[in-house]
């Protein structure tokens, strides 16, 4: 059971203008959580990010932290730091200098400051860096500079506005490693901004899929993934097939003319329903061992499998198969209960 949320955001809206950028935002965030912010450019991730730093001020609804509104406080105020996607970094300052700025503003004893700023380095992997040019680091060494600066000042929440964004693939992956391992180690609450669905299922203990200023939902990466509430998540989060049936009764549904066993209930007699199969669930067989058949009309490598487009009496449905087979063969495909995902109709 999670302990009682440390932000907790209140009926969160904001306008630039005369344009709404969230409506109605309720979230709860809690202690030592990776949660991630997730959606398309332009959704409200990072107006939400910059709500919970102070930055923007929500044109109404309260920001709570630990119990308290402050959605006034100023941003120096706040127990939480920022790292931004272009790292911010101060080009005058070393490597030590950088980590060590904060610390040095609140005036603390230059020994406490060195102390930490060695610890600091070592954690996120930059020691013997302390006397570097920062304009002569890579990209990912610039990050953890960033982090380490923000974490040195102890702040109960680390907000990060897409800190990989201008990373290579290569370190980016790297990156979302260490950056799991950091949270870990330091023991506090991470609220990560991406659109990257990728990044977010590898890195993420909570995802909040955002769209239209709208918080879509909430859950974990397998339940982001595995169970769908809505068709924006089910088609932002992944590749899918979706198809409009029909839930006869509990466990029970019909698609494509077919009727297929399933998991979901609590759906009303017949009710129209939409129905989501991931590419990789749909599984190759003999057309004599199928219920559904058609034809391979395309085929794609993928690098770990391929990609085939197979056209059945009904539409054409995207698969997913590490085996090989030709363009024009007539295959069967089943799809094991478990792996239909039935949705409301958004």
């Amino acid at each position: 059971m999670k302990n009682k949320p440390i932000i907790e955001l209140r009926d969160i809206s904001k306008n630039f203008g005369d344009q709404q950028v969230l409506r109605g935002i309720n979230l709860d965030i809690y202690e030592n959580e990776f949660l991630t912010l997730l959606g398309p450019s332009g959704c409200g991730k990072t107006t939400i990010l910059r709500i919970i730093a102070g930055f923007e001020e929500p044109s109404n609804g309260q920001v709570l932290f630990n119990g308290e509104n402050i959605a006034k406080l100023p941003p120096y105020k706040r127990e939480v730091n920022t790292v931004f996607q272009k790292y911010a970094l101060f080009p005058f300052l070393n490597v030590r200098d950088n980590v060590a700025f904060g610390l040095k503003l609140k005036g603390l004893d230059d020994d406490i400051i060195s102390q930490r700023v060695d610890k600091m380095l070592s954690m996120v992997g930059l020691k013997g860096y302390e006397k570097r040019d920062v304009t002569r680091l890579s990209g990912g060494q610039q990050q953890r500079v960033a982090i380490a600066r923000a974490l040195i000042n102890e702040p109960k929440v680390l907000l990060l506005d897409e800190p990989l964004g201008a990373l290579d693939a290569k370190l980016r992956k790297g990156m979302q490693i260490e950056l799991k391992k950091i949270q870990k180690e330091v023991g506090i609450t991470f609220v990560f901004v991406t659109h990257d669905q990728e990044e977010a299922l590898s890195m993420s203990d909570t995802i909040v899929v955002i769209n239209d200023g709208i918080i879509q939902q909430v859950g974990s990466p397998m339940d982001i993934y595995n169970e769908p509430e809505k068709r924006f998540v089910a088609e932002f989060i992944g590749e899918s097939n979706i198809i409009e049936g029909n839930m006869i009764r509990d466990c029970l549904v019909k698609f494509d003319d077919i009727e297929w066993e399933c998991v979901d209930k609590g759906f009303k007699p017949n009710e129209e329903i939409e129905v989501v199969l991931r590419p990789e669930d749909m599984d190759v067989v003999d057309v004599d061992q199928a219920k559904l058949t058609g034809t391979i009309v395309s085929k794609v490598f993928m690098g770990v499998h391929y990609e085939y487009f197979v056209e059945t009496s009904y539409r054409k449905y995207k698969v997913h198969t590490t085996e090989s087979y030709e363009v024009g063969k007539e295959i069967g495909l089943t799809i094991d209960p478990y792996d239909i995902q039935v949705m409301h109709i958004s």
